[in-house]
């Protein structure tokens, strides 16, 4: 517009000597003028310098309110936050963050377990800084993918709806077949469909709660002593480790010979067999065998000195 309106108002002048004014005039360098200015140029570069000085002050502005709105920041949060799940690996995904799935990412959290938390509800995102949140609905594949739901190593879904619940697994076992399924459920009647669709496990937190009132009233000691170890800061975990999994100079040892609980300080509460059987407080002679699993109890540095122990970190 500048050089447009310089070309016709100053006589004599060429287009690069218009172009020139218009540089000086919007830069405010103070280099004189090409050739004498008529009146009516004099008049345009007024109304030019205002206009200009009007654009680039609303350019500020918005720029200004750009970077400061919540936006920018919420997509520089989004931004790090899919680049932090894209490079999670053995994670657990839970899909929902409602009352069980807040439950579960606080005992995770506990734990020092890499998880993603997939939730379509902006407001439930919002309100937590250190959980590593996917936006969306975890029905549909492309979310679960961005949760990197391939290289997780279990899924809690959390839903809750039933059916919703079901075609995450369904869709979860479809993108990883590995993957160790948690389901939640409300209807009993459903629980048979969830099994089929590939949940190894599934949990009626209504039963749970009803179960737990009465062993209040049954066993009120045993169900206190059991509330009070929950909520320890350093509660004490159950780990099951397969005995395939670990270097072969532990197979066909004795538990006495790998002296677990003076080297660890965890205690082997169970042994499962090759067949199957669970043999709880096994004898301190018993021979690990193959396709078996020891179930251990500890806090989290006794299960950290135990994974030293095996090589397993």
């Amino acid at each position: 517009m500048g050089t447009i309106g310089y070309y016709f108002l100053i006589p004599g002048i060429n287009i690069v000597d218009a172009l020139y004014m218009t540089a000086i005039t919007l830069s405010t360098v103070g280099y004189g003028e090409v050739a004498p200015m008529t009146p009516s140029a004099k008049v345009f570069t007024v109304l030019f310098i205002m206009i200009s000085l009007t654009v680039f002050a609303f350019g500020i502005k918005e720029l200004t309110q750009f970077v400061l709105s919540e936006n920018i920041f919420e997509k520089i949060k989004q931004k790090k936050m899919k680049k932090m799940t894209a490079s999670l690996k053995n994670h657990t995904v839970i899909c929902g963050y409602g009352r069980n799935g807040r439950q579960a990412a606080q005992r995770l959290l506990n734990h020092d377990h890499p998880f993603a938390v997939i939730e379509q509800e902006e407001a439930l995102i919002k309100s937590q800084e250190n959980i590593n949140f996917v936006p969306g609905d975890a029905r549909q594949d492309s979310i679960l993918e961005q949760a990197n739901v391939k290289k997780a190593k279990n899924l809690i879904a959390a839903l809750p709806n039933d059916v919703d619940n079901l075609f995450v697994v369904l869709s979860a076992k479809e993108l990883n077949p590995d993957l160790l399924i948690v389901s939640r459920l409300t209807e009993a009647g459903n629980r048979s469909r969830l099994k089929r669709a590939g949940a190894n496990h599934i949990i009626m937190p209504d039963k749970i709660g009803g179960d737990h009132m009465a062993s209040l009233l049954m066993v009120p000691d045993l169900i206190r002593f059991m509330e009070e170890l929950s909520w320890l800061e350093d509660s004490p975990n159950l780990e099951e480790i397969a005995i395939d999994a670990l270097p072969n100079k532990y197979l066909n040892r004795s538990l006495s010979e790998l002296d677990i609980r003076r080297k660890t300080q965890c205690n082997v509460v169970g042994y499962r067999n090759a067949q199957g059987q669970l043999l709880i407080n096994p004898d301190a002679h018993l021979k690990l065998e193959s396709n078996s699993k020891l179930i251990v109890l500890g806090d989290a540095t006794s299960i950290s000195k135990l994974n030293t122990m095996f090589n397993m970190d």
